[in-house]
């Protein structure tokens, strides 16, 4: 039917056919470019069209599908030939050919035709390979079975390291070799000797802790690997796997269903399938009786993702992965009957790119302090004194420490600052004798001599990691041309690292090695200003971090979870900044799983996911929310809908549960985190009935998107009645003042560290504008009374806190935030689509507690899980909860994309379709220069803003992708002020002039490129 996998003369790419230059590109399989291990039956194809001339949209399209790129040709496509389709659709297209096979190599392409039928061009040929088109773990998988290593005592020292060989057939004729695998644990594979890998930024890199992270007894993953270069020309085939305990037996995942604490046996599951030129085949699959080994008695001592990772090289095994190693005395593996207790998961190839190390963002050390012991603990504020630094090894050029060897002795310690937090491992040279034992402790921030510290001055403070050891432990085999390492098996969040040794050593060298899931970065907002550049980089950086297999709150401590709170606030930041939408899709996937498992009566969307640790039972509005605003979120910024209709019906759950529970009351299921962290206290209650509303609004949308309108129908009345009812609840309007009663109700119960006597308050911040944003409200006089209460609120001012004695304001500054996670993301959209734009600026410039800017002015190098999480003059926020890698506030990014730079998705246009250019030029005068650039499904998005003539106009520079278009809104004193060189924009080609209201010019733009100018003052 089909070709084989691929690899050899028959997979490579035919000459492009191309009319134009590469004017079809960025052809994707499930939203990747060239994938290995796609299962989805009718696979989503996507393409983008490209074009100089203006206006230049898809009329119909062609796609081919065929078993070799020879066959890419009307007449001969073997799988698939769509016929000339009159559609300008090109994101998530459904295959519609021939069924696919299982482990097989397709190749396609796509012609495109113009609006008026001209030809556009034809793509360079493209593939996909399938993976083993099952989820039941046995078919396709050729008799593996999950395997362990015999008798090993889960828990006990030792990482199991698993080893088969096996001649192969015909060596000379390797065409191609694949190896699918998962574990039960975290793996690290390597074939013939060398470590398994994977494609990135034109060479190759290395996973960290595959397969990653799902409820084990819902749903397991497995990843396919192209290992054709490491089979090819060579007398065998050895298979060498090193198995973790990652999070299924870590104490992450103590509460989960899946969790024992005694620990489960850790188990793999491969297949390596080799195809040779002469159309035979050969595979080697995991089986107790199929001649595999193992052992623990390796150098993988010990592994915990909390905890770190010891290794002993005094015990490594030298060639223990490749051809000819003596086994013997190995023991044998046992079948791990995992299945037989879980009959019904699923083993799903995994449909993203996996997490990995990249290489780009290395980080070097920036200084390196060598402190000898500890002075100055009498009369120190602390009482814990100051380090004693040795200067002739201490290193503060950041060009010299890059590379700078430092020798210690016991006793001492050195502190390598490698400037950026950061998510990932660190690898390190040693030299030194045999059996020296060298810790190397993670940490984010530096101790200073307040009462929060945990140790002398600048040292490494670690108090804020709880019960986390985050310790990777390195013992010296004793090579005298010297020792390198980095861990595999665990995690670190980090910027500082603290080296301490047994016996003398020098460290050689120091790299932050960072990893993540968040690979492809494709939107950037840069300005004039370098305090907002920082905190652009700050969120980008903690993203970075916490997308790692699964969106996680923070990396570094005894937490590091998927809490479903912070994702849904983040995710549109979070795919603005980054190819994000198949990540976020899969989590969607395992919250759905977790309100099976863990919510009430299997309807509940969870606080976590996936596992059960901290997963608070009752009230999760805001966190439980997520499995409805997540899927509109993906949907609305990539185009594709697929995500909603697979969870359609675990949506239409959740809100019929919590109908139930409130019945005609309309109000929402309770709260126990409600504006979490918020200085300005909100009844949590109140925080549930508006997110009750928001989402029935949201499914409303989402109902119509997949062709459900009678659906879209219900929602609409039931968010009419939410609203009414909150109203009639909420708002007062005695004595002729209107009034958000937003006390009535506690805030959280459950916030570590707040105020026991701190009272929630009407007209809070975040009350305020979840009002605005949902209208709930009756009257545009109530509107504007609304929106002054806000603006009063933020401005707190003199005679506002004379007016409010008793509300937390007073003890803030003037015009600075006071929101939580459920507020962070709505502040400064909402304040801008009120027409307060001014105050929005205002906050983002304010660097006083609370404000983005206070975690910059402060040092901070990723976005902080609290507002006061330090701070020079008071020192460290509460320990009990306070990481510096938490990227909920971070959040202010997505305003800066879509209303500072101006790229802003149409609500019912999804994908960037048709979106929204509308620059906000700062009113403060401050940010006079900002570039914004995202990369849509269409294509690049450009909108560049400068501020000329003394502040009084503004240029534009402005691109609008092939096949989509744009609203433009720009501020002017009038229509024809607005010009594209001398001409008035309204009559440039491409443009279609709509209106000139209240100092705002609207038109249409075609695709193309524009450059405009326009007067505001």
């Amino acid at each position: 039917m089909a070709g084989a996998v691929g690899g050899g003369p028959t997979a490579q790419a035919a000459p492009a056919r191309r009319t134009g230059g590469a004017a079809v590109s960025g052809l994707t399989v499930e939203h990747r470019a060239d994938p290995l291990g796609v299962d989805a039956t009718r696979p989503r194809f996507g393409w983008r069209m490209r074009s100089a001339a203006r206006g230049r949209s898809q009329g119909s399209y062609q796609i081919l599908m065929a078993s070799s790129p020879d066959k890419l040709t009307s007449a001969r496509a073997d799988l698939w030939n769509s016929g000339r389709v009159r559609s300008s659709d090109s994101v998530a297209v459904h295959y519609a050919g021939r069924p696919l096979g299982a482990s097989t190599r397709y190749h396609w392409t796509v012609t495109v035709w113009d609006a008026e039928g001209r030809p556009v061009g034809t793509a360079s040929p493209s593939f996909f390979e399938t993976g083993l088109m099952s989820t039941d773990g046995v078919a396709g998988w050729d008799g593996a079975q999950w395997i362990g290593m015999k008798g090993k005592t889960p828990n006990s020292a030792g990482a199991p390291m698993l080893r088969k060989e096996a001649a192969l057939k015909n060596r000379s004729q390797v065409r191609e070799a694949r190896l699918y695998v998962s574990a039960l644990g975290v793996y690290e594979a390597r074939v013939n000797g060398r470590h398994v890998t994977v494609p990135q930024d034109g060479g190759s890199t290395i996973e960290l802790l595959p397969p990653g992270w799902t409820n084990y007894d819902a749903r397991l993953n497995y990843l396919t690997y192209d290992v054709t270069d490491l089979v090819a020309r060579e007398p065998s085939v050895t298979l060498g796997v090193v198995l973790g305990n990652g999070w299924y037996n870590g104490r992450i995942s103590d509460g989960s269903t899946y969790y024992s604490r005694d620990g489960h046996a850790l188990a793999l599951k491969a297949k390596l399938l080799i195809r040779y030129a002469d159309g035979t085949s050969q595979t080697l699959v995991t089986r107790p009786d199929g001649g595999w080994k193992a052992t623990d008695t390796g150098p993988y001592r010990a592994d915990e993702i909390y905890d770190g990772q010891t290794y002993d090289a005094r015990m490594e095994l030298s060639g223990w992965t490749a051809h000819g190693f003596d086994d013997a005395a190995w023991s044998d593996v046992e079948r791990v009957a995992f299945e037989d207790k879980y009959p019904d998961v699923k083993l799903l190839a995994y449909p993203g790119e996996s997490a990995r190390f990249m290489h780009r963002w290395d980080r070097r050390p920036q200084s390196i302090t060598v402190a000898t012991g500890v002075a100055g603990q009498d009369g120190s504020p602390n009482g814990k004194g100051r380090i004693v630094v040795d200067p002739a090894r201490t290193v503060t050029d950041p060009a010299r420490a890059a590379s700078a060897p430092v020798t210690i002795g016991s006793g001492e310690t050195a502190v390598f600052d490698l400037g950026q937090n950061m998510v990932g491992v660190a690898r390190y040279g040693l030299r030194g004798p045999a059996g020296a034992r060298v810790e190397f402790r993670f940490g984010e921030m530096l101790n200073d001599d307040s009462a929060g510290a945990d140790g002398p001055v600048d040292s490494v403070y670690r108090a804020n990691l709880r019960s986390a050891k985050a310790t990777s432990t390195y013992i010296l085999k004793g090579d005298r041309h010297g020792e390198t390492h980095q861990d595999s098996l665990t995690f670190y969040g980090f910027r500082y690292v603290s080296v301490t040794a047994t016996d003398t050593v020098t460290i050689t060298g120091l790299t932050g090695k960072v990893a993540t899931s968040a690979i492809r970065e494709i939107g950037t907002v840069t300005t004039n200003d370098p305090d907002i550049n920082q905190l652009a980089s700050n969120v980008r950086w903690g993203q970075r971090g916490n997308y790692l297999w699964v969106p996680t709150d923070c990396p570094q401590r005894d937490e590091r979870l998927g809490w479903t709170g912070d994702t849904q606030v983040f995710s549109t930041t979070g795919l603005y900044n980054a190819d994000a939408g198949v990540f976020l899709s899969h989590f969607q996937d395992t919250v759905v799983d977790s309100a099976v498992i863990y919510g009430e009566d299997k309807a509940q969307f969870t606080g976590v996911a996936p596992g059960g640790r901290y997963n608070f039972p009752g009230g999760g509005s805001g966190w439980a929310d997520c499995g409805v605003v997540l899927p509109w979120t993906v949907w609305q910024m990539t185009g594709d809908a697929t995500v909603v209709e697979r969870s359609w019906p675990a949506m239409t759950r959740y809100l019929d549960w919590i109908q139930q529970q409130t019945g005609d009351t309309y109000a929402g299921q309770g709260s126990l985190t409600g504006d979490w962290l918020a200085p300005q206290k909100t009844s949590a209650q109140m925080m549930s009935d508006i997110y009750y509303g928001y989402v029935a609004r949201l499914m409303a949308q989402l109902a119509r998107a997949i062709g459900r309108p009678a659906e879209g129908e219900t929602y609409d009345r039931l968010f009419a009645r939410i609203k009414q009812a909150f109203i009639a609840k909420y708002l007062s309007i005695e004595g002729g003042t209107v009034t958000v009663r937003s006390s009535l109700g506690d805030a959280s119960p459950i916030e570590p560290g707040a105020d026991p006597n701190q009272k929630t308050e009407d007209n809070s911040q975040t009350a305020l504008l979840w009002v605005l944003k949902l209208g709930f409200y009756e009257t545009e006089a109530q509107r504007r009374t609304l929106v002054g209460l806000l603006a009063d609120n933020i401005g707190n001012d003199a005679g506002y806190k004379a007016a409010h004695p008793n509300s937390s304001r007073v003890k803030y500054a003037e015009h600075t935030l006071s929101v939580g996670f459920l507020g962070v993301n709505v502040l400064a959209p909402v304040l801008t689509d009120e027409g307060r734009a001014d105050l929005a600026y205002k906050l983002l410039h304010q660097d006083a507690l609370p404000s983005w800017l206070f975690s910059v002015k402060n040092g901070a190098t990723t976005v902080w899980e609290r507002w006061n999480s330090y701070s020079k003059e008071d020192g460290f926020g509460p320990v009990s909860m306070n990481s510096f890698n938490h990227y909920a506030y971070g959040a202010i990014m997505e305003w800066m994309y879509a209303y500072m730079a101006g790229i802003a998705g149409d609500p019912d246009s999804p994908g960037f379709k048709h979106f929204l250019l509308q620059p906000h030029v700062d009113p403060t005068g401050r940010i006079t220069q900002v570039s914004g650039a995202y990369q849509s499904p269409y294509g690049e998005i450009r909108s560049e803003w400068k501020v000329q003539d003394g502040g009084r106009g503004v240029v534009c520079d402005l691109v609008v992708p092939a096949n989509s278009e744009a609203t433009l809104r720009l501020p002017a004193v009038s229509a024809d002020s607005v010009r594209e060189g001398h001409t008035p924009l309204a009559r440039a080609e491409g443009v279609r002039f709509v209106g000139h209201t209240d100092g705002v010019y609207v038109c249409r733009l075609m695709s193309g490129r524009y450059s405009v100018s326009a007067r505001f003052r």
